[in-house]
């Protein structure tokens, strides 16, 4: 009879025990996907927020200022005109259109030759001036054009100031945006996985306590909870970085001039600081709720 009750007794313990780490492994893995949403949530603010200083470069650096050359102007004037502009320290990349070559695309544009009707070609020789992002602004444009009209190669300098200045002010208050954006996340973020970790701390609250009545010291309590959270992050967070390269790599098939925007040194800070937030938030949230009911009462612990 003592045999049987030993029994019953030992299968019983073997079971909670079963059932108690089939529940924390549960825990752990509801802990782990709710923080790799919110890191990854997390981790699109901080890409957006690296990748917009690119986007705002090769905007400007796209805008083009057109620069209109006399009829006199030979192919072999032109050239030495590109090759001097080249030099200049604003001048990014230059295009020269010939006379013809305008025709042909007008021609190709409007279905019909307008030189059949007209008796000779309307459109002039043109050089397509592309600038570096710093002198992609209304006063940098104002001496640039100043500058070009002095050549007496060129008749006209034409860009759109209105343009221009519309897409400065829209990708400051993009990047005040996102930057706004990024600070209410991260403390949303912390809330949210700080409120997760509590409730997994909280399921052992009196298995703290206990440890704590036999003698234990807090800094020994504390430690499995510490290196559960640490697990917890680094899986958190690996599982957001593949998600958001997942993405990253989708965009490139679907947009192969991204390139030109996301380089591998975004992609990796982007990565790095996904990886730190999920380690110092789940630590400092599985740190902050041990203490939490460190200090409590067994009595307070029912309360709860």
């Amino acid at each position: 009879m003592h045999l049987e009750i030993t029994y019953v007794f030992e299968s019983f313990m073997k079971r909670r025990k079963k059932n108690a780490g089939s529940r924390r492994g549960m825990q752990m893995v509801t802990l782990c996907i709710s923080t790799s949403m919110v890191l990854v949530l997390l981790g699109l603010v901080v890409f957006s927020v690296l990748t917009s200083r690119n986007l705002s470069q090769w905007v400007k650096e796209n805008l083009t200022v057109t620069v209109m050359l006399n009829d006199k102007v030979t192919v072999n004037d032109a050239k030495l005109l590109c090759r001097d502009l080249y030099h200049r320290p604003y001048s990014r990349n230059i295009d020269y259109i010939s006379r013809e070559q305008a025709l042909k695309e007008q021609t190709e544009a409007m279905g019909s030759d307008p030189s059949e009707f007209l008796g000779t070609n309307p459109f002039s020789a043109t050089l397509e001036l592309q600038l570096h992002s710093d002198y992609a602004n209304s006063d940098s444009l104002k001496w640039i054009a100043a500058e070009l009209k002095k050549n007496p190669k060129v008749a006209d300098v034409a860009y759109q100031v209105d343009l221009m200045d519309k897409v400065n002010r829209n990708l400051t208050k993009i990047n005040i945006l996102l930057l706004v954006i990024a600070g209410l996340l991260t403390f949303i973020s912390f809330s949210l996985i700080n409120n997760t970790v509590r409730l997994s701390v909280y399921s052992r609250r009196f298995l703290i306590h206990t440890m704590k009545l036999v003698g234990a010291s807090w800094g020994f309590i504390r430690r499995p909870f510490m290196r559960n959270g640490l697990v917890v992050g680094i899986l958190a967070a690996i599982i957001a970085i593949a998600v958001l390269g997942g993405c990253v790599y989708g965009l490139y098939t679907y947009e192969p001039n991204m390139v030109n925007i996301i380089t591998w040194v975004e992609l990796a800070i982007t990565a790095g600081a996904v990886l730190l937030f999920g380690i110092i938030i789940t630590s400092v949230s599985s740190y902050i709720s041990v203490n939490k009911f460190l200090k409590m009462s067994a009595g307070d612990l029912y309360k709860i």
